[in-house]
């Protein structure tokens, strides 16, 4: 494989924003009256995505909540709109796994390691009030919802006073707000300027649905990201995130041809021009709201390729001991802070900062076993752990070298890394940069190990990937996600 032939490749493809589609998105298209065409399409999509145990969500990895908010988005769908004799015999199937879901859910919700999907704690009270309507669900509706009614009570207490619209986050899950909470809906203001809620087709379906059915512009949004099989992305558009994601991998080696950096630029004015001052830039050009967790990696990734943002815009997701990813988050990213530290070393600020030196001290307080990170945004503990060393190894050594080790003593006898069931490349490409940056820096690490993990990744480098990211379910954004084994590819010089 010519790495750099593939990295040029795959920068000339970038730039609308693609990943997979998910059965909780779909779910709500196949709701949809208003087109009968994508409603069906996205009932087949269900059909053909059901898993052989009957529920829906990733296959692989098994993510309790993913499962959860699937299986009773499909099953409430194929409920409301199924009419075809295949649609019963998916529902029957759909509601032998629901009860086997149920029955385990607090165990299952609370064995999560990076906890609640996006959303989960607002959206999955509704969808229960709703099965429970349809008769899906009788008897263990308290057992999906026992764990949640605190989590619930902070999140209303963090809104009280508002009224959900554009400017606040939690318009992603506007569907939260089921039949009965129209009232928190600020139903003027919700729409972003490509007519989508929040840039999520699932909220634009429930707008549709329950707000605005005549919104041309809605609907328009839908026709443009629902693919042609039926299916529909957890958020979509993601440009700026998938601009941002790959040219921060790619940028990760220094060994980059005149015919890569030249397919750079059109990438990096794109986020320039996306970039507010004083407040930095979200997951797309479109959105309303920027955020920490892109603010930070995009000033990081930008700075790499000679062009320095305004570090005020970084520093204004401050708090007390931590920065924020959004305004209202009832938990913070461990990511953003990792991302926010690399945007801080990449604008030149000593160790003895005192941004620098809070972000350490939350890093080394929000550690697992004193060794690694899970985050909320990825369901495996080596995308925030690479993502760590790699920005704290100029900081705080000792910190990088606990993580490196704990990388080192857990990679699989055939030199792939997995957190969950079986190896995976893109968790082995993140423990590849991590390992390379290390040893770029000063450490010292076994050639034969990146020489075993560069061999396996070379081998299984193609698609498909599986959903490792976490949205309001599991999701995979596929070209970042190659980028990233390319970028580890060229590091380990395959």
């Amino acid at each position: 494989m010519n790495i750099n032939a593939e990295i040029n490749k795959l920068l000339n493809e970038i730039g609308s924003g693609q990943m997979s589609n998910t059965p909780y998105d779909t779910s709500w298209i196949a709701r949809l009256e208003h087109d009968p065409e994508m409603s069906n399409n996205a009932l087949s999509w269900l059909c053909d995505h059901q898993l052989p145990d009957g529920s829906w969500g990733s296959r692989d990895p098994f993510y309790y909540h993913d499962r959860v908010i699937c299986t009773l988005a499909a099953m409430i769908a194929l409920t409301r709109r199924g009419r075809r004799i295949q649609d019963k015999i998916q529902i029957e199937r759909g509601l032998a796994a629901l009860e086997k879901i149920t029955v385990g859910a607090t165990t299952g919700l609370a064995a999560d390691p990076n906890g609640a999907t996006v959303g989960f704690e607002m959206i999955a009270p509704t969808l229960v009030t709703e099965a429970v309507q349809l008769g899906i669900i009788k008897q263990q509706a308290d057992r999906i919802l026992g764990r949640l009614a605190r989590q619930r009570e902070i999140k209303m207490a963090k809104l009280a006073g508002y009224k959900i619209n554009r400017f606040v986050t939690i318009s992603f899950s506007a569907e939260m707000a089921g039949d009965d909470g129209k009232n928190m809906l600020d139903s003027d203001n919700m729409q972003e300027a490509n007519g989508s809620v929040g840039n999520s087709p699932s909220a634009t379906a429930y707008f549709l649905l329950n707000i605005q059915p005549a919104s041309q512009s809605a609907m328009t949004y839908l026709r443009d990201w629902v693919t042609a099989d039926g299916g529909a992305p957890d958020f979509a558009p993601i440009d700026i995130f998938e601009l941002a994601w790959t040219l921060w991998n790619v940028g990760l080696s220094a060994d980059l041809g005149l015919p890569v950096r030249a397919s750079c630029n059109p990438h990096l004015d794109t986020m320039k021009k996306a970039w507010k001052t004083g407040k930095g830039i979200g997951t797309a050009s479109q959105a309303t709201l920027p955020d920490g967790d892109d603010t930070g990696l995009v000033y990081h990734a930008l700075g790499r390729f000679g062009s320095n943002m305004d570090i005020q815009s970084v520093l204004s997701y401050e708090e007390g001991n931590h920065f924020r990813c959004f305004s209202l988050e009832a938990d913070p990213s461990i990511s953003t802070n990792i991302h926010i530290l690399g945007a801080l070393q990449q604008a030149g600020l000593e160790n003895a900062h005192p941004a620098v030196q809070k972000v350490l001290a939350f890093l080394r307080n929000s550690r697992v076993a004193g060794k690694f990170w899970f985050d909320k945004w990825h369901a495996s503990p080596y995308y925030a752990t690479s993502h760590a060393i790699i920005n704290t190894c100029r900081y705080d050594r000792k910190l990088a070298k606990q993580a490196v080790d704990w990388i080192l003593e857990s990679q699989k006898p055939n030199g792939a890394w997995g957190f969950f069931h079986a190896p995976t490349a893109e968790e082995t490409a993140y423990c590849i940069q991590a390992l390379s940056v290390w040893n770029q820096t000063g450490g010292k690490i076994d050639p034969s190990v990146l020489r075993k993990a560069s061999d396996w990744l070379l081998e299984h480098a193609e698609p498909p990937y599986p959903p490792m990211w976490i949205g309001k379910c599991l999701y995979c954004p596929e070209k970042v996600v190659r980028s990233s084994i390319l970028s580890a590819l060229s590091l380990a010089g395959a």
